[in-house]
């Protein structure tokens, strides 16, 4: 695949935001300070500046959070993935089967399943990890882990993601966004939105 120039990486970034303009609308407001719920799961974030959430969801046990808009600094929450369950809704079983969360999965098997959602869900081609570690999340042990792809938009993005295997549920939260400009800018909001996370 050809390298996009930094000119052609721009004007990506801008028309992804442009687009995501209009989608605000129906969007709630998840303001600075205040407890908010997880998709009805014990999962409660307290935000330490406004979020968006955004009105669509990619299952039924995640709720999509961004502060500029769709695509450009995206927090997906995954609140309880049950075993057996993919981590995303199944647009087709049979056309286009996810990998399931299951009881025998590791928590150094999370990036793969992350990995394996995202090239089935979003059709993508170029997928690496590249770097996991050890990680406190929710109180517990887990893993935090980073991950490079290029979406259908031919755009590079970067990922971090928080995960750990709680009473036999996994809860996770990943970041991703355009690795030119706003990974590094709005990674440390991730960081503190997680770090605010808890089960009650």
């Amino acid at each position: 695949m050809a390298r996009l120039s930094t000119c052609t990486l721009i004007a990506a970034i801008m028309l992804c935001a442009f687009a995501a303009m209009p989608s605000l609308a129906g969007n709630a407001l998840r303001e600075k300070g205040k407890p908010a719920t997880i998709s009805g799961s014990p999962l409660t974030v307290t935000p330490s500046r406004d979020w968006n959430r955004l009105a669509i969801s990619p299952g039924k046990k995640t709720e999509l959070w961004t502060l500029d808009g769709e695509n450009l600094n995206d927090v997906t929450f995954f609140a309880g993935i049950e075993p057996g369950k993919p981590l995303v809704r199944e647009v087709s079983k049979k056309r286009k089967p996810l990998p399931k969360f299951t009881s025998n999965t590791l928590l150094v098997e999370v990036p793969e399943l992350l990995e394996g959602t995202y090239r089935a869900s979003k059709d993508i081609a170029t997928f690496t990890v590249s770097g996991a570690k050890p990680d406190r999340f929710l109180e517990h042990d887990g893993i935090r882990f980073t991950y490079d792809y290029v979406d259908e938009d031919a755009l590079p993005r970067r990922g971090e993601g928080r995960a750990a295997l709680i009473k036999g549920l996994l809860y996770m939260a990943t970041y991703d966004a355009p690795r030119l400009h706003y990974y590094d800018r709005t990674l440390e909001d991730f960081h503190a939105l997680t770090d605010a996370a808890k089960l009650n």
